[in-house]
């Protein structure tokens, strides 16, 4: 199956070095066509309606992000294109979509087209798009209530942030438990979300939790200390976190 392409970047050398990987080793990715700004980049999409776009965060007239907001029919997969670690980074994480870092690694690129060949459920893809771009707005704002898609076994989970509890490690896995006591499996270490998840509310607690601090009922001085979960949950607290958790309920509260 041979997908179509479009390459937007506003660098002409990081568009042609892109070509030449692709041709060289994405064999079944044709590529249509390049653009270097935003007003060009929507044009040229709206014309050759690509499978895929290689999509430029920074760009000199704007973000590969006005791109899709002046696009209503996100009828492609993306794969995102950055020289810079930056709050963007953190946003297509949780929104669980795919990026590459500049220079491009070979084996991440072709990792990152297999995934957009295997793209099945095309409403969830749009749902990750759509809270990528409310995340980003969010972010700007500087406001608290986030979303984040969780990647399982049975497909893709969308929730706001606030309605998870704490999260529990796993081993390589971690466990979600969210307001309303149900939980989520994801297969990725705890030290992931806790990169993720802002703070505050959230807090790692100890190795094997990260805490939304909103959702603490109690906190329980025997045995050792532990925080007692709104939802009846006991949860450990490290000795060497404990002070930190005091100083960071009474903002809370």
């Amino acid at each position: 199956m041979i997908l179509t392409s479009i390459i937007i970047d506003d660098e002409k050398h990081s568009r042609e070095t892109l070509k030449k990987l692709i041709f060289e080793f994405c064999e079944d990715i044709e590529v249509l066509a390049t653009a270097s700004n935003v007003k060009e980049a929507v044009a040229t999409i709206k014309a050759h309606r690509p499978d895929l776009v290689f999509l430029d965060i920074e760009l000199q007239t704007g973000t590969g992000f006005d791109v899709l907001e002046q696009l209503s029919d996100q009828h492609f997969e993306v794969i995102f294109t950055t020289a810079f670690e930056q709050y963007a980074i953190k946003a297509l994480k949780m929104s669980s979509l795919d990026y590459l870092l500049k220079p491009i690694d070979i084996d991440e690129l072709i990792e990152a087209v297999e995934k957009a060949k295997h793209i099945k459920n095309k409403t969830d893809y749009k749902k990750q798009l759509e809270t990528l771009l409310q995340n980003l707005k969010v972010t700007q704002a500087k406001h608290k209530q986030q979303n984040i898609c969780l990647s399982t076994t049975d497909g893709i989970e969308f929730l706001p942030v606030q309605n998870i509890a704490f999260c529990k490690s796993e081993g390589s896995y971690t466990q979600f438990i969210l307001t309303d006591n149900t939980t989520i499996l994801v297969s990725k270490h705890l030290k992931e979300y806790e990169k993720l998840l802002p703070y505050p509310p959230f807090m790692r607690v100890h190795n094997s939790y990260l805490i939304n601090l909103s959702e603490v009922k109690k906190y329980i001085k025997t045995d050792g200390g532990y925080i007692l979960m709104n939802g009846g949950q006991p949860v450990s607290l490290s000795r060497t976190k404990k002070d930190d958790f005091l100083k960071a309920m009474e903002n809370v509260f």
